[in-house]
């Protein structure tokens, strides 16, 4: 057991160093791709909706309006489907493994944790942006934008940009690092692919318009309560890493990130997503969220955080920054816990 445990502690930093570092090549395959290919075919194949429109013999099938109540049960099938799925294929990848030999487990582990931590394809994607913004090429930086946000990005301003970047970079501090590492850490990537298809339907069904209001309420739901604690977790982490940075930096600041963070951490639709938005905002001495167009409809967001100084390029890499020492400081921790964990069993 003790055994299992040291290869776990060590597949758990050797995976988060290899995300750091190479973060996800877009010429390999990514299982977090298939969970999205597994959860489009699965909504195809349930959805009402669906069901009405491959029905072409009556005219009344056509007309049939799906019941609210019908589509919400459908929309928790899937769920229950999908966390199966991933579940299943998974552990069944790393008991076989481990049982041909521990060490080609452990290489497996160490892939599929790089695989689930997203912070070295976040740095990469935002700093695309920053990089097109540098050359001053507003349209490429739009472009490059639109790529890791799902707000409208074209009537957008170069300070808006900036901001959507920061944004982006802190909210997935939370899901999209910390979280995942956490949940790895306590499942191994059993539970951390478990988490990462809890956070995909999220991202793929839990919108509020007239097609998922219903069938992905619960995926939304479930992404809310999956993220309850791990996101106060990274926002305390990220304070912790601003006071770590002020040191080093006068422009962060740990003292204003909890200031902020108590101050505006509920400033947000979500439960959760304030949480390092509001941090993060706090450490810069900046001004995050507002109103924004999504898919054309103006949608209203309360802000976040001070204008202590104007948004620059230069925060999209200092974002990035807060984000890497906040993922080291939940490492170390993990790891500490973990290790004391061994030597007590």
């Amino acid at each position: 057991m003790k055994e299992y445990m040291t290869l776990h502690i060590l597949a758990l930093l050797l995976g988060t160093l290899l995300d750091c570092l190479i973060g996800d090549p877009h010429f390999l395959p990514h299982p977090i791709r298939g969970i999205g290919r597994l959860i489009t075919w699965t909504e195809n194949r349930l959805r009402p909706e669906t069901d009405a429109a491959e029905n072409k013999e009556t005219d009344a099938a056509e007309e049939t309006e799906p019941d609210p109540k019908c589509t919400h049960r459908r929309g928790i099938l899937l769920w229950f489907t999908v966390i199966f799925a991933v579940l299943a294929v998974t552990m069944s990848v790393m008991v076989v493994s481990y049982l041909v030999n521990r060490w080609l487990g452990f290489a497996v582990e160490v892939i599929l944790t790089c695989y689930i931590l997203a912070a070295g394809s976040l740095r990469r994607e935002s700093m695309a942006v920053a990089a097109k913004l540098l050359e001053q090429d507003l349209t490429g930086a739009k472009q490059a934008l639109s790529m890791i946000v799902g707000r409208d990005t074209a009537p957008l301003s170069e300070a808006e940009v900036i901001q959507a970047a920061v944004e982006t970079v802190a909210e997935n501090t939370s899901d999209g690092v910390i979280a995942p590492l956490l949940y790895t850490a306590l499942g191994g990537p059993v539970l951390g692919m478990v988490y990462k298809a809890v956070n995909t339907m999220d991202s793929m069904l839990g919108y509020h318009n007239d097609r998922y209001e219903h069938f992905g309420r619960f995926a939304a739901r479930a992404d809310d309560v999956c993220n309850f604690l791990p996101a106060r977790i990274s926002a305390l982490c990220m304070i912790a890493s601003a006071a770590i940075l002020g040191r080093i930096s006068d422009i962060y600041s740990g003292k204003n990130a909890y200031r902020i963070w108590k101050r505006d951490r509920r400033n947000h639709t979500s439960p959760n997503s304030a949480q390092t938005e509001s941090a993060c905002a706090g450490a810069l001495g900046l001004k995050l969220g507002g109103a924004h167009l999504y898919q054309g409809v103006l949608v209203e967001k309360p802000t976040i955080g001070d204008a202590v100084r104007e948004i620059e390029t230069a925060d999209i890499r200092r974002a990035n920054g807060l984000m890497f020492v906040t993922e080291v400081v939940a490492v170390l921790i993990l790891t500490g816990l973990l290790t004391a964990l061994r030597f007590l069993n």
